[in-house]
């Protein structure tokens, strides 16, 4: 189902509708895993949420490509935090990376600001075609934690 609803959010981007390529892989891995990446390629200490590598950049504006790794123990953890199911959030963390993808920058509070609006507005948009229950209902997919 994470796969259906990142295909629905490219396909209503204008650069997948004008018939433009993707090729993204994202990858659900725990807290030791997320860790090595933020502090080998970021040089940022501790876990993070979400990391988006971007393998096309400006070089190729006609394609999407990259990779995006989502940490489900922090997903679990914020999940908590904003009383929703870890499901829900590992949406909101791969429509983020797919966000920086597509060129937004969360690196200063008005970038930020601009780039949670647009996942929020997309997440709701989402939530009208998807039943976010399902993702819930789920028990296989369920971590021990």
């Amino acid at each position: 189902m994470l796969r259906q609803i990142c295909r629905a959010a490219l396909e209503g981007w204008t650069v997948v509708r004008e018939g433009r390529t993707f090729n993204i892989a994202i990858h659900l891995v725990g807290a030791d895993e997320i860790t090595n990446l933020n502090e080998n390629f970021l040089h940022h200490s501790g876990p993070a949420d979400v990391i988006t590598f971007d393998y096309i950049a400006d070089s190729s504006p006609g394609c999407l490509a990259g990779e995006i790794f989502i940490c489900v123990d922090e997903a679990i953890a914020q999940a908590r935090r904003f009383r929703v199911s870890w499901q829900a959030e590992v949406v909101r963390y791969a429509i983020h990376g797919l966000l920086h993808l597509q060129g937004y920058d969360d690196q200063a509070p008005g970038l930020r600001k601009k780039m949670k609006r647009r996942e929020n507005r997309l997440l709701k948009e989402l939530s009208r075609r998807f039943d976010w229950g399902r993702l819930e209902a789920d028990k296989h997919a369920v971590p021990t934690k």
